[in-house]
């Protein structure tokens, strides 16, 4: 009996000590991995605005930009989807100054399968969406324009509804 009392009284402590070092590490680790998640996303916001774009603002849950003389050139907004094949798949997504028009996306999150539905950011895939209105994306399987990546057609709807879900926050701006 005082055996196992010993083991669990060992067992306790050890568990204790694992539990403070993981929480000191959570603690110091925290701010700079908000700091790199924020430079991430400038980053992508840099990236799908359109051309000629010199400064850019953030605004409530988008970014707009505007070139030297201070008219929009096109506008940034992130947009999410729960039902990508391995979880939430979050994207950066560039609109023209119509909102309408779709720049370019850039992935913020995504852990789909390795050598599948990463292909997400492959240029063949990704070039696809340039210059389509993003709320009518649809992979040609749903009777859309979009050519799904091959063996992740969940991805590649997820990818579809995350634009819509950006593009939907320029549109719930305008009104």
């Amino acid at each position: 009996m005082k055996k196992i009392l010993g083991l669990v009284v060992s067992l306790t402590i050890i568990s204790g000590v694992c539990a403070g070092v993981l929480a000191y590490v959570d603690l110091i680790t925290k701010e700079p991995i908000k700091a790199t998640a924020a430079a991430n996303e400038q980053k992508a916001v840099k990236a799908v605005m359109p051309a000629g774009v010199e400064s850019v603002e953030a605004q409530d849950g988008f970014f707009v930009g505007k070139d030297a003389a201070g008219k929009v050139v096109g506008y940034a907004a992130k947009g999410k989807d729960a039902g990508g094949y391995g979880g939430d798949i979050v994207l950066m997504v560039g609109f023209t100054a119509d909102k309408k028009t779709l720049v370019a996306y850039k992935t913020l999150q995504a852990t789909e399968t390795p050598g599948l539905g990463m292909k997400l950011n492959a240029p063949e895939f990704a070039g696809q969406f340039k210059g389509k209105d993003g709320t009518s994306l649809k992979v040609k399987k749903d009777g859309g324009e979009i050519e799904a990546i091959a063996s992740a057609t969940i991805t590649s709807r997820a990818v579809c509804k995350a634009i819509a879900d950006a593009q939907s926050k320029l549109v719930a701006e305008a009104k």
